[in-house]
């Protein structure tokens, strides 16, 4: 049992309660069990009879119900007070409060939805924009999961094929071809292609974009995160070192979400609150997608081969650094991009706004985004990694064909392979990981 709508003061307040004994608890707060399926008008009452409050009764008896158990549904007025009475009537007559998530997990439990349609579930509810909310839609309706069986059962008649010739290798079994199972493995290989590809777009749009702003004081780095956001969030001055703290702003490029930090200068700093800035400013580095690292393009000295070694030296490792030379309109330059050079470099000003059409596409094709009319699945890194850990074994049991033709270790490739799948749509999921994932949800979901 759980309130099933938000805290505070509103039009309505949804109680919801699962369970067995639904329909005798809807006797004693309702005096009757609803009709199934139908919206009905009633009171809801204490333990003498008295009336709580007036609305909406909704009855879904099990197996027809989002959880899968009978559903009771409770659509009173809004406000805490009402909604708190019901929850303590419902406590006296047997009910516990539902744990984060625990109504989708029951669903889980109950066969009624795979583990990539609950995690669509708060997806849909988390959406920032209209492409996440229609990727999320997409998975939660199934699709994501169905192409994900498609793939299990493509690997099932791969499996078949090999373990027939291991398991009855003096039979009249068809031989193995090796030329046919090669063409099916790159198929199946050319199927996961697709389906991670649609996938990371679908992380893109939930998990977005961590790009850091670094860079000298007074590079232009606050002015750039300012015309990036198309507002002015962080103090602009002559005064270097004004950015003392993390500044974080949320953005969308063309559906794309982008989390902006700003940071402060990078040097040697004496001020204790400069230097706690500047140690958080590397922290947020070695945690971003991408580094946007902003020179002063009026500066020459900062610009040479040497100047730029000194200028990347201390940025960790790993990371994507991108080098966005700004203030051209002091230097006198033109807005470009050389996307071949490593790292990366763009010129612009954030003054005037020339060549931040050159950075928004670059961000948008360095993460690999494609735009939100795709079909496009709400994802996780977790399905990404899955899917990566299926198309690897695949790879291997396609080396193992031509290489040894053990047909023992083709088939453990795909068997792992298979494996690595069900992990997405809970098959073969650990305790450990269904905790976490319905932990995140809200209460009442």
């Amino acid at each position: 049992m759980a309130i099933a709508t938000p805290a505070g003061r509103g039009a309505v307040g949804i109680v919801r309660v699962s369970g067995a004994l639904v329909p005798r608890l809807a006797v004693a707060v309702l005096g009757y069990l609803p009709a199934a399926r139908r919206a009905e008008v009633a009171r809801f009452l204490d333990a003498a009879g008295d009336t709580l409050d007036q609305g909406l009764a909704l009855y879904f008896p099990a197996p027809a119900s989002f959880t899968g158990e009978h559903v009771l549904e409770l659509h009173g007025h809004g406000g805490a007070v009402v909604a708190d009475l019901l929850v303590r009537r419902l406590l006296q007559l047997g009910c516990r409060q539902a744990k984060p998530g625990e109504f989708t997990e029951r669903a889980f439990l109950n066969g009624k939805i795979d583990v990539a349609q609950a995690e669509a579930v708060a997806d849909l509810i988390d959406a920032g924009t209209a492409a996440a909310a229609r990727a999320a839609v997409r998975s939660l309706q199934g699709e994501f999961s169905a192409h994900i069986r498609a793939l299990q059962s493509a690997l099932t008649g791969l499996r078949t094929q090999v373990e027939a010739a291991i398991d009855f290798p003096d039979e009249e079994t068809e031989p193995l071809d090796d030329g046919a199972l090669g063409q099916r493995l790159a198929a199946v290989c050319g199927a996961m292609d697709s389906l991670a590809a649609a996938a990371r777009q679908g992380a893109l749009l939930r998990e977005g974009l961590t790009v850091v702003i670094a860079g000298k004081p007074n590079a232009g780095k606050s002015t750039l995160l300012n015309r990036l956001a198309g507002e002015e969030i962080a103090i602009v001055t002559d005064a270097p070192g004004t950015t003392r703290d993390l500044l974080r702003q949320p953005i969308h490029i063309d559906g794309l979400p982008v989390n902006l930090i700003d940071t402060a200068g990078l040097r040697e700093a004496a001020d204790p609150a400069e230097a706690e800035g500047i140690r958080r400013a590397r922290g947020a580095m070695q945690h971003a997608d991408r580094v946007l690292y902003v020179l002063d393009a009026a500066r020459p000295q900062d610009t040479t081969p040497a100047g730029l070694a000194a200028e990347l030296a201390p940025l960790p490792p790993g990371v994507p650094v991108t080098l966005v030379f700004s203030k051209i309109d002091l230097s006198g330059g033109v807005a470009d991009a050389d996307l071949s050079a490593e790292p990366a470099r763009i010129r612009l000003s954030a003054r005037s706004g020339a060549g931040l059409d050159l950075l928004r596409a670059h961000l948008k094709s360095s993460a690999g985004f494609a735009g939100t009319e795709g079909g496009a699945f709400s994802a996780r890194r977790r399905h990404l990694d899955a899917l990566n850990r299926a198309r690897g074994e695949l790879v291997l049991a396609a080396a193992a064909l031509r290489e040894t033709r053990a047909t023992e270790l083709i088939a453990e490739h795909l068997r792992l392979a298979q494996r690595a799948l069900g992990e997405i749509t809970g098959e073969f999921t650990s305790e450990d990981l269904l905790g976490e994932i319905f932990s995140s949800f809200c209460i009442g979901k």
